[in-house]
C-alpha cells in the first residue's frame, strides 16, 4: 500500500512524542550502488545525489553536486519531548498564497541538460508536492508552458544585469507567474558582478507582482534592496559565487532578519539537505527555504516523480522535527530552538 506523506503528518505527532530516536542521526550520502535504486527505496534527499551521478555525464553532474555543510553541522536543535503534536501544521502564507510547507523549489537554469523534460517535469513534480517552483529566464522550455503544467504557483527568476530583464519579466507575468525573483550580484553566465540596483527599482515599478531580490549577503544589501522597492529578499550567495566564502547564507540570515524586522518576507538558500536544515533556517528568521540541487538530483534520476519525492521527504522530515522540538506549528518556531556548538 502506498502512503501519502502529506496524509501521514498528523500520525507523526503521536509517534514522535513517544520516541526521540526516529529519523535522528541518519547518515548522509547515497547508497553504495552502481545501479539506480528504485525511487521508493530512497529515504532521504542526500541519497538522490548518488543517483544523479549514475545517470549524468560527469560534467553535467558537477554543476549540481556538492554543498557546504559546516555551518549546519555547528547547530543543534533543542528537542522537547512529551509535547502534544496532533495539531501539526506546516502551512505558511507567502504573498497571499497558503503554501503547504515553507519549502520552495529554487531556480536552476537549463534543466533540459539534466532530464529530457527539464522544467516541465520539475513543474509537475513541484505541483504534486504542493510546492512553489521558481523557473528561470534561462529555462529549456518557454515560461508559459512551464506555468501551464503547474497547479501550484510558479515564480520567474530574471538577472538584474540582463538587457532582456524587462522583457523577460513582462513575459513571465503575462504567462501567469505570481512573483518575480530578481537575481543580483551574479550574471547569467555565473560570474560575480556589481549590482545594478536601478534595475531592481525599474522592475519593481514595471510589474504588478511581488519582486523578490535574490543574492543578499549583507545587512547593507538588504536595506538597499528594500529602498529600491523589493517585496521580499533571498539570502543567497549563488552557490558560493559571491560573498565571503567564510560566511554561508545561513550564517548571514539572523543579522539580515534582525535588520529587516519583518518588513518583508525573507527566504534563504544554500546547502539545505534535510528537514532539520529547513527548521534551522526558519528558526533563524526565514519565512521559507529554497532548495535547488536536491530536486535537481531527483529530476535527473527519476523525472517529475523524483522532484516530488525529494520535496515530500523534506516536508516530512520538517514535520517530524517540528513535533520533536515541541513546535508543531510554524508560528511557534523561534530562535531559541537552535543551539550553536563551538568547535
Amino acid at each position: 500500500m502506498t502512503v501519502d506523506r502529506r496524509e501521514s503528518l498528523l500520525a507523526f505527532g503521536a509517534l514522535v512524542t513517544g520516541s526521540a530516536a526516529a529519523g535522528v542521526g541518519q547518515p548522509s550520502g547515497g547508497p553504495e550502488t552502481d545501479i539506480v535504486t528504485p525511487l521508493l527505496e530512497l529515504v532521504n534527499a542526500t541519497e538522490f545525489e548518488s543517483m544523479a551521478r549514475l545517470v549524468l555525464p560527469p560534467a553535467r553532474y558537477q554543476t549540481i553536486s556538492g554543498g557546504h555543510r559546516r555551518s549546519f553541522d555547528k547547530m543543534t536543535i533543542r528537542q522537547r519531548l512529551m509535547v502534544y503534536a496532533m495539531d501539526l501544521d506546516l502551512t505558511t502564507v507567502l504573498f497571499g498564497y497558503e503554501m503547504f510547507a515553507p519549502i520552495i523549489v529554487g531556480p536552476v537554469a537549463n534543466q533540459g541538460h539534466l532530464h529530457p523534460d527539464g522544467e516541465l517535469a520539475t513543474a509537475r513534480g513541484a505541483a504534486a508536492a504542493k510546492a512553489v517552483m521558481v523557473a528561470t529566464s534561462e529555462s529549456s522550455h518557454p515560461i508559459d508552458q512551464i506555468v501551464a503544467l503547474s497547479s501550484a504557483p510558479v515564480w520567474s527568476q530574471v538577472y538584474a544585469d540582463s538587457p532582456r530583464a524587462q522583457d523577460d519579466a513582462a513575459r513571465a507575468v503575462a504567462a501567469g507567474c505570481t512573483a518575480l525573483c530578481v537575481t543580483v550580484g551574479v550574471s547569467s553566465d555565473g560570474g560575480p558582478i556589481a549590482t545594478n540596483w536601478d534595475t531592481v527599482r525599474e522592475l519593481a515599478h514595471a510589474v504588478d507582482v511581488p519582486v523578490v531580490v535574490k543574492g543578499i549577503m549583507s545587512v547593507d544589501d538588504a536595506r538597499t534592496a528594500l529602498q529600491r522597492g523589493a517585496d521580499g529578499l533571498v539570502v543567497s550567495n549563488h552557490g558560493g559565487v559571491v560573498g565571503d566564502q567564510s560566511a554561508l547564507p545561513i550564517d548571514v540570515l539572523p543579522a539580515v532578519a534582525d535588520a529587516v524586522g519583518g518588513q518583508v518576507p525573507i527566504l534563504v538558500d544554500g546547502s539545505f539537505r534535510r528537514g532539520t536544515d529547513v527548521l534551522k533556517g526558519l528558526a533563524l528568521g526565514a519565512t521559507a527555504v529554497m532548495v535547488a540541487r536536491p530536486p535537481m538530483w531527483g529530476l535527473a534520476a527519476y523525472g517529475a516523480e523524483g522532484v516530488q519525492t525529494v520535496v515530500e521527504i523534506l516536508q516530512t522530515e520538517l514535520a517530524r522535527n517540528m513535533a520533536m522540538s515541541g513546535r508543531p506549528t510554524i508560528s511557534m518556531i523561534d530562535r531559541e530552538l537552535v543551539r550553536f556548538d563551538k568547535w
